[in-house]
């Protein structure tokens, strides 16, 4: 591969670097202020729609698409850097660019498996940033990490009607307290007791207005609640009925879907954390220089010098380990990446955790205030060791391939 970046990626890395610098960094303090006069927590500060407008004006907008009809046509490798400028304000610029999670990997998913009605009436206004959405999968009652053990049921109506009901409990289901969510895509069972247990799962979208649709609290993540990216919630479907016209793709194609929603949203992930990396870096550079203890500043003090420059080193290996991922993603798809993509899954949120948590260390009591992003930032970083998998699912799978070989 090519280490160097092309024209157009150089381009728009400028441009978003210049984004960040004049709008987004200074948005923070002023999105804060706005959101303690919201009626509503879960409303959108005003100052966040203009970061959307102004990014949207500079063509800075659904830049994680690489289908050029609805994207801006980037390859996993130009995105990658992008990514992760975005990253190290991960609680703003992924919405201004409308490349936020859930929506992407749902426009993905919208992109790639829906039919022209469900991608107008969906999939357009997602791309315009009109509303939001919300990828309902995870249950409380299940082991969520084996997604053949979902229990939501989505069964053929028995009064004759050309319909489904949905019936099941979801949690931790991002974005859904956003009063801009208007549609859960929703994986659930059609055929419960079918003899391939990866045919039993389909997707339906669902309106949130659906009657039987009640989103019933915000999840806390280590007592955050992410207002950002609209929360997460708890939803119940209690026989909820949707057109049999909502159904994505095939019945029985919902594991599939959801595999080929997971490998991109993995690898967007891991490219943001590295930016949140090098956020936390920066903080705890200018924090050693700044502050003296013991007679002399934090930045003479040799573990400090231990814990910067473990630090670059680890973010070097990271990012190259995904470059190298999203070219190969490029080159020969998903599944030839698969190695990769798990290996960044696992690397990538636990040496960011490490780097962080030697940050907030460095700041003291304020690295665990709101007077800097470090607490919050490791509560993203952590929460990555679990979501789209955790790492012991992705290790056993990486073992498993190792060994074969073997065998």
């Amino acid at each position: 591969m090519d280490f160097a970046f092309d024209a157009r990626t150089e381009e728009l890395r400028a441009k978003l670097l210049a984004f960040m610098d004049e709008y987004v960094y200074p948005a923070e303090s002023v999105a804060e202020e706005q959101r303690a006069q919201l009626a509503s927590p879960w409303d959108t500060p005003a100052v966040v729609e203009e970061l959307k407008a102004e990014a949207r004006r500079q063509g800075l907008w659904n830049l994680f698409l690489p289908d050029s009809g609805y994207g801006a046509g980037l390859t996993n490798l130009q995105y990658a850097p992008l990514a992760e400028i975005t990253g190290r304000s991960p609680q703003l610029a992924p919405t201004a660019l409308n490349c936020a999670a859930p929506d992407t990997g749902n426009m993905e998913v919208l992109a790639q498996f829906a039919d022209e009605q469900q991608k107008k009436q969906w999939l357009e206004p997602l791309l315009a940033g009109e509303i939001r959405s919300a990828f309902a999968m995870t249950e409380p009652e299940v082991a969520s990490s084996d997604a053949t053990n979902i229990t939501t049921l989505i069964e053929r109506a028995s009064d004759g009607t050309d319909e489904y009901v949905i019936t099941g409990r979801k949690w931790y289901i991002s974005g859904a307290m956003n009063p801009d969510c208007k549609i859960f895509i929703v994986m659930g069972k059609t055929d419960p007791d079918g003899a391939d247990i990866r045919r039993q799962q389909s997707m339906v979208l669902v309106p949130r207005d659906t009657p039987g649709v009640t989103v019933k609290r915000a999840m806390r993540v280590f007592g955050y609640e992410d207002h950002y990216h609209g929360g997460h919630a708890e939803v119940i479907f209690d026989h909820a009925r949707v057109p049999v016209s909502n159904l994505i793709g095939e019945e029985g194609g919902g594991f599939a879907i959801a595999q080929a929603r997971l490998g991109p949203g993995r690898i967007h992930h891991c490219m943001r954390l590295i930016g949140m990396a090098e956020r936390a870096i920066e903080l705890m550079c200018r924090r050693a220089v700044s502050r003296n203890a013991f007679g002399k500043a934090l930045a003479q003090q040799g573990v400090v010098h231990n814990w910067i420059a473990d630090a670059r080193v680890t973010v070097e290996q990271l990012r190259l380990l995904v470059l190298k991922t999203a070219w190969l993603m490029d080159t020969v798809g998903n599944r030839g990446a698969h190695t990769e993509i798990q290996s960044i899954k696992i690397a990538t949120p636990r040496a960011v955790v490490d780097i962080i948590d030697r940050a907030i260390q460095l700041h003291g009591a304020g690295g665990v205030s709101q007077d800097f992003p470090l607490a919050e930032l490791y509560a993203g970083a952590r929460t990555l060791m679990i979501a789209d998998g955790p790492d012991e699912v992705h290790q056993r799978s990486l073992a498993r391939r190792e060994l074969k070989q073997y065998l």
